[in-house]
């Protein structure tokens, strides 16, 4: 059964950097939007619909949000270091999907990775750039920790939730010190 078939739920989440909406199908976790208050929502629900040819429906304690729901909570309560959640890829595809996939699997909780040498584990030695764009397009933030890559000199680097989501989750993650205030 392909994407288009399977529907869309969806729900909002509070969580220590703003409301997050998630998004899942049959296959697993689809979307994770920052921000998402109802302009954001709004613009997002319409991009999915445009996307997976599917309405989506707000669903929250649905079978397939539940445990989404219940890993993000843990996450940001500091008792999750690794969501175990099946993700559907369909909002990705070819070398961002891959750099994608690299940085799910091989760039733990507390860890961070530069650019470069992302595309160095993906085989693409000099694409950082690439891998930033990669980093602007995961549909998955927090899922797949786009947080965690920073540029080579120490830097943040960008971060499409904003440079002060990026600090609070290096900061939960124990990378950062935590804001004075």
């Amino acid at each position: 059964m392909d994407t288009k078939e399977q529907g869309v739920q969806w729900s909002v989440v509070s969580s220590d950097i703003g409301p997050l909406l998630l998004a899942a199908t049959d296959a697993g976790l689809v979307s994770v939007v920052f921000h998402a208050r109802p302009g954001v929502r709004d613009s997002v629900l319409a991009r999915l619909r445009a996307r997976l040819g599917t309405e989506p429906v707000r669903a929250p304690g649905s079978a397939r949000l539940a445990e989404p729901e219940r890993q993000f909570a843990a996450y940001f309560a500091g008792d999750l270091r690794t969501f175990s959640l099946d993700l559907d890829w369909s909002l990705s595809s070819g070398f961002n999907r891959q750099v994608l996939r690299e940085l799910a699997s091989g760039v733990p909780y507390g860890t961070v990775v530069g650019y470069g040498d992302l595309a160095d584990r993906v085989g693409q030695p000099g694409a950082a750039q690439a891998v930033g764009a990669a980093m602007g397009s995961n549909p998955l933030p927090v899922v797949v920790p786009c947080h965690r890559v920073v540029e080579s000199g120490g830097g943040l680097g960008g971060f499409g939730g904003g440079l002060e989501t990026k600090r609070q989750l290096l900061a939960l993650e124990g990378i950062l010190p935590q804001p004075l205030f």
